[in-house]
């Protein structure tokens, strides 16, 4: 398995801060100047209607409809490009060509507009991430997603609420379902912080372990017995031919005392 790290990256506060600017910026040229930017919407099985796909997420009908939107893309995108830094980019580009597209196959005839489809694509891709990867982290994420927006399911079905496109939201929840399906699965080890919680330690090589008995009781070695095994250790010999590898201990006494020195 490989060691995964969430650490934080300029991208989680760009991705979020450029897409809502753009969103807001179009909203305001096409209310201040009445530029009928609508228009650009996808207008389903029509050739003209298929550039609606590139342009629909940036247009809103009214003031509570982008600001809904951009709520639920100021919560989803950090979570995305957080936890998912390595697919961020294939997820939002994907899942923006995608659900426009299936929404193009089966709307009804008008305009489509909005970034709701993308907000169900995150919703969705996350969810369905998080229980894929069975990694705690991912797994809350995907519990914050539906708490947050498990109401959201309703809306997916026709008649629910007049005017809102459910073949919009009914596109993004599935293309997101295929995504998170889709990417190869990541495996993830928790991160340690400490050695002994590693799978591969080796009680018998650690300082503070050699304390404990093989009862698991604790039963600390005197100093000069471990001084003793650390002398013993240290002198060795290659083999039983030549050449022979030894070491030489001394120990100075006080300068009061006669100065002798041992030698092993």
């Amino acid at each position: 398995m490989q060691e995964k790290k969430f650490e934080y990256h300029h991208a989680v506060f760009l991705v979020p801060f450029l897409s809502l600017l753009a969103i807001w910026a179009v909203y305001f040229l096409n209310w201040k100047y009445f530029l009928q930017l609508n228009e650009y919407g996808i207008y389903p099985r029509t050739l003209s209607g298929l550039k609606g796909v590139l342009f629909s997420p940036f247009l809103h009908g009214d003031i509570s409809h982008i600001v809904n939107n951009s709520i639920a893309l100021l919560v989803l995108l950090p979570l995305l490009v957080f936890f998912y830094k390595d697919r961020y980019v294939k997820v939002l580009l994907l899942g923006w060509l995608l659900s426009g597209l299936g929404t193009w196959l089966i709307g009804r005839p008008s305009f489509h507009i909005g970034a709701s489809g993308l907000v169900y694509v995150l919703t969705s891709f996350l969810f369905f991430s998080g229980i894929r990867a069975k990694y705690y982290r991912l797994m809350a994420v995907s519990f914050i997603v539906v708490v947050i927006y498990g109401s959201s399911v309703w809306y997916m079905f026709p008649d629910v609420k007049e005017g809102v496109s459910w073949e919009g939201h009914l596109s993004g929840f599935l293309i997101g379902v295929l995504l998170a399906f889709g990417f190869e699965k990541q495996t993830y080890e928790p991160y340690y912080k400490y050695d002994w919680q590693r799978p591969d330690f080796d009680a018998s090589k650690d300082a503070f372990m050699k304390h404990f008995d093989e009862n698991g009781h604790f039963n600390p070695k005197p100093e000069e017995e471990e001084q003793l095994q650390q002398v013993q250790e240290d002198t060795f010999f290659t083999s039983s031919s030549l050449p022979l590898s030894f070491k030489i201990h001394y120990q100075e006494k006080p300068a009061d005392e006669t100065e002798t020195k041992t030698k092993e």
